[in-house]
């Protein structure tokens, strides 16, 4: 069989099996779960590999599910990844009642996609020269961090993010590049949008601690902690002149506690922030003057100031030749310039950890519309969003795969990864502990 015929052969596989895929689709759109507790989508995913003859493995990092297809032959492993989390938006028309979780980010879509992909590529394992792994991932939106936190403490996980988590354990170990599709809110049209850029994060707990007086007898024997934060915002604004433009630093401060009662003098208060990026060293630049404004305004009031660092997400880097091979096959799929390059997304995903680690790419898709994280977001063409990107990453395996995997063999070869495991965890207990600097990668 040619590779051009094995492509035709998996692209009508995937036809054949387009309504059960839409209905996965619809399916977990209808039944969002929150991060860490998506067990009925989890196990959605393992009936549909055991309907597929796909071993796995699941409860790993608690909810997730890894499904391993193996080839003719012992090579490389490329992994085909989707998340399996919903988002907070209780407004949603398909919110869950009791939590307010809905899928107004299309998690649901690269579920749908991922297992669509497998219906494709399972029947032709005999063809492929290396192996397949389906990836469903738990966690990927950053989101009640008071119920993470508690499972940090009781030892279930290290880090909020699912992928990092996988990192954490080993689970990616043996896979050597991957890929994945997120929508684009808001493109209606069947497009796919390639190489865009994604920010990193890190996050931030901030606690001013003064002294209680009476505000109106004696404040005078006060330390007004909110002083010191209302100055730490103007000192962080100051800032932003010395932020490159290449760097697109973005930090954005609240106030979560402001003090206790409004005739004492405010002593306990209490701050959020991000510091993003598209890139470590600017986002670690822009961290230190972020803690040298706090650590300032509080000493200028008088007060004390804690600053605790949470580990975020690291900036998504797309490889180029990873890209090229899937624009080629959704080329083909929507025809010649349909594909959308090189847009600027500031949110930030733990798809950058993985990225880090190995050849990735994290590919956009059209078919939605309404506003990320909103109440309208809506799959409005079914097909562009659960199917189109099957095929399209079903293709891609098969040129990774194929000729004795040469192809993926070139990209392993070539790849430089950011951080082994170890060094990836060195840099975020440095990152905790306030020691990183931009040259600690």
């Amino acid at each position: 069989m040619t590779k051009e015929a094995l492509k035709a052969r998996c692209l009508q596989l995937i036809e054949d099996n387009k309504a059960a895929i839409i209905d996965i689709g619809q399916e977990i759109f209808a039944h969002p779960e929150l991060g860490f507790k998506e067990h009925n989508t989890a196990a959605l995913v393992r009936s549909t590999f055991e309907r597929l003859g796909i071993p796995y493995r699941d409860k790993l990092a608690i909810t997730g599910v890894r499904g391993d297809l193996k080839g003719r032959s012992d090579g490389p492993r490329v992994m085909v990844m989707g998340e399996l989390d919903a988002v907070v938006c209780p407004l949603h028309p398909q919110a869950d009642r009791t939590t307010g979780a809905a899928h107004s980010c299309g998690h649901n879509a690269q579920i749908a996609s991922m297992l669509g992909a497998a219906m494709g590529l399972a029947p032709l394992a005999d063809q492929l020269d290396g192996n397949v792994a389906f990836v469903a991932v738990p966690a990927e939106e950053y989101v009640e961090l008071e119920y993470r936190e508690r499972l940090r403490q009781e030892g279930q996980i290290r880090f909020f993010g699912g992928k990092q988590e996988y990192l954490r354990l080993g689970v990616l170990d043996d896979i050597d590049m991957g890929m994945m599709i997120h929508s684009h809110a808001g493109v209606r049209d069947r497009h796919f949008l390639i190489n865009c850029d994604s920010s990193g994060f890190l996050g931030k707990l901030i606690r001013f601690t003064g002294r209680e007086a009476h505000a109106g007898a004696r404040p005078f024997d006060g330390i007004n902690a909110l002083n010191a934060a209302a100055l730490s915002l103007l000192a962080i604004n100051s800032q932003r002149e010395t932020f490159r433009e290449k760097d697109r630093i973005r930090v954005h401060p609240i106030i979560t506690k402001g003090g206790d009662l409004v005739n004492i003098v405010p002593a306990d208060v209490r701050m959020e922030t991000y510091v993003r990026g598209t890139n470590l060293e600017g986002i670690l630049d822009a961290s230190e003057k972020v803690n040298r404004s706090l650590q300032g305004c509080a000493y200028a009031i008088g007060a004390k100031v804690d600053i605790q660092e949470m580990p975020g997400y690291l900036p998504l880097i797309q490889n180029p030749v990873l890209s090229d091979l899937f624009a080629a096959n959704a080329e083909t799929l929507l025809g010649a310039g349909t594909n959308i390059y090189g847009q600027e997304l500031m949110g930030a995903t733990d798809a950058g950890d993985v990225s880090s680690f190995m050849p990735f790419i994290h590919i956009s898709t059209g078919g939605y519309d309404g506003d990320a994280h909103s109440q309208n977001f809506t799959v409005c063409d079914p097909e562009m969003a659960y199917v189109m990107p099957a095929k399209a990453m079903a293709m891609t395996v098969i040129d990774l795969l194929w000729d004795g995997a040469a192809q993926a063999r070139a990209i392993r070869d070539a790849a430089a990864p950011k951080f082994t495991r170890e060094s990836y965890l060195q840099f975020w207990d440095n990152v905790c502990a306030g020691t990183a600097q931009p040259d600690s990668f």
